[in-house]
Parts: C-alpha cells; sequence; structure tokens
C-alpha cells in the first residue's frame, strides 16, 4: 500500500494520506493522554515524540514534539499504518461522539458555522488541519485550530487574515477572531 506523506506549514505535523476513510464520523483530534481504545492509535502515540493526532475522512495529521526529528519516527508511523490495512484494517474511527446541537445556535452562529464549514475548513483540511467553532460572544469568534493548525507558526497569519477577514466580511456582527 502507497501512503503519501505531505509537508504541512506546522514544521512539527506531517500528513499522511492513505487513499482510504480515515475517520467516518468526521474530524477528531486525540491528544497523546487521553486514553484511547484503538490499537492503531495507541500504537503510533508510543512512538517517541508523537504529541497529537488528527483524523480526517481521507487523511491523517501527526504532530510531534519540537526536539524529536521527522526522519527518526515518519517510517515507523509509515511501518505502523501499512501493517495496520495490510491485516485488512478500515476505517480507523468510526463511533459517532456526540455531537453539538446546531438548532440551539442563535442565527448568526449558524452562519459563522456555515462560511467555516464551506470557506475555510476545505483551505485548512488541504494544509492537514481543520478548524472548529467553539463560541461567538461580545462580536469575538472563538475557534479551535486542530491537527497541523494546532502550534503552527503560520496559524495566527491564517487567523487574522483568512478567518477574520473572511468572517467580517461576511457577517458585520463579526469583529474579532481568536484561537483558544
Amino acid at each position: 500500500m502507497f501512503i503519501q506523506t505531505l509537508k504541512t506549514p506546522n514544521p512539527n505535523s506531517l500528513k499522511f494520506v492513505t487513499g482510504k476513510v480515515v475517520s467516518s464520523i468526521g474530524p477528531v483530534e486525540i491528544s497523546k493522554n487521553e486514553m484511547i481504545n484503538n490499537n492503531l492509535l495507541r500504537n503510533i502515540f508510543s512512538v517517541k515524540g508523537v504529541e497529537s493526532i488528527f483524523l480526517a475522512e481521507d487523511f491523517l495529521s501527526i504532530n510531534k514534539q519540537d526536539q524529536i526529528d521527522w526522519e527518526d519516527i515518519k517510517h515507523i508511523i509509515l511501518s505502523l499504518l501499512n501493517e495496520y490495512y495490510l491485516d485488512g484494517g478500515g476505517i480507523i474511527i468510526s463511533q459517532k461522539p456526540s455531537v453539538a446541537n446546531v438548532e440551539n445556535l442563535q442565527e448568526v452562529e449558524k452562519q459563522i458555522i456555515k462560511i467555516l464549514e464551506t470557506k475555510i475548513k476545505p483551505a485548512v483540511a488541504r494544509d492537514g488541519g481543520d478548524i472548529k467553532f467553539i463560541e461567538f460572544k461580545n462580536g469575538v469568534v472563538k475557534v479551535q485550530l486542530r491537527g497541523s493548525c494546532a502550534g503552527c507558526p503560520s496559524s495566527v497569519i491564517t487567523l487574522k487574515q483568512g478567518v477574520q477577514n473572511l468572517l467580517t466580511h461576511y457577517i458585520p456582527d463579526v469583529k474579532q477572531v481568536e484561537a483558544i
């Protein structure tokens, strides 16, 4: 099996494109300290320096500690992924998490989520990341950057020049965007 690895704007994150469905429940980010009942993910977390794993529909982004070199761990991760798929492994994450009730949101929040989902998520997914709406209060949109976007040196620029400019353009109530 051929798994493509792609660099992301975050030097501590690498995108692994498997050519298969990775998550059937949408984007999921798991950190090293979370308890996970998945052998593949536990094995990846056992690799020295791996901090978090972001799973999207058709790729994984893996974040590592700054002092660890990708050349020391990339081949181990590729081997674990190849072994998983050669042994007949399918979708890595398929359990449905609890979903926020969109019906209880205000109209402006629904507009923000729609713009995030349709215009921003596809762009950040190309770089191995994701953006999640957290809240809107007093003109400030709070979002969570996940996957390769979390801790990326260029995420501040993306957030202010990309996300904030787009949201303020389409939604006059939005004055600022902050990452939590």
